[in-house]
């Protein structure tokens, strides 16, 4: 053989292991974003199945309130359906109407010591720290797909194999979410 066909042959080598090595890339930053995007389904889901646990707890105590727990069940069902973002809107909204509900469960005193409601109360405000972390995360890993997807050379291979800065959204913090409410039942002031 000679010897510019083995330089042919090295330049196709080269040029074939670089697209390979930018489409995995490009492969793996979108599987990063996809499995973030579900870990926030799992998180709302988690949130959706402590509510009417919530909303029991407090019928017990606040009986004569029963718009406000229609609000929260409508809210709730917002949570698990439609697109993540109309998700995430959805609980953005629920966390309005529990603010109401829990302002409401604060001037019952027998609420106030209930240790079942508190741990309900806990256990939501856990699960929503962890929807808005799975939120960072997943626009994190957003970011540095449309980065890739955006950067020379490789916007030339994602442009050949159909990957796209808007392939996912970016996921905004409500605005009534971006100051850290504390919600207080003690007793003590």
């Amino acid at each position: 053989m000679s010897p510019i066909l083995w330089i042919v042959i090295g330049i196709l080598v080269v040029v074939g292991g670089y697209l390979v090595a930018v489409y995995n890339g490009l492969i793996s930053l979108k599987t990063k974003a996809q499995n973030a995007e579900k870990d926030i389904d799992v998180q709302l889901k988690r949130r959706y199945e402590l509510i009417p646990n919530l909303i029991e707890t407090v019928k017990g105590v606040a009986k004569q309130e029963k718009s406000l727990f229609t609000e929260v069940t409508e809210a709730r069902a917002g949570i698990v359906t439609g697109s993540t973002k109309e998700k995430v809107e959805a609980n953005n909204a629920l966390t309005e109407t529990l603010k109401s509900l829990f302002a409401v469960a604060e001037s019952y005193p027998e609420m106030k010591s209930n240790a079942s409601f508190e741990n309900l109360q806990a256990e939501l405000t856990d699960t929503q720290d962890k929807i808005m972390g799975s939120q960072r995360y997943y626009n994190a890993y957003v970011q540095q797909y449309d980065e890739k997807v955006q950067q020379f050379p490789t916007n030339l291979v994602a442009g050949m194999f159909g990957f796209h800065e808007k392939d996912f959204e970016y996921l905004e913090v409500a605005e009534g979410e971006k100051a850290n409410v504390k919600v207080d039942f003690s007793e003590e002031k």
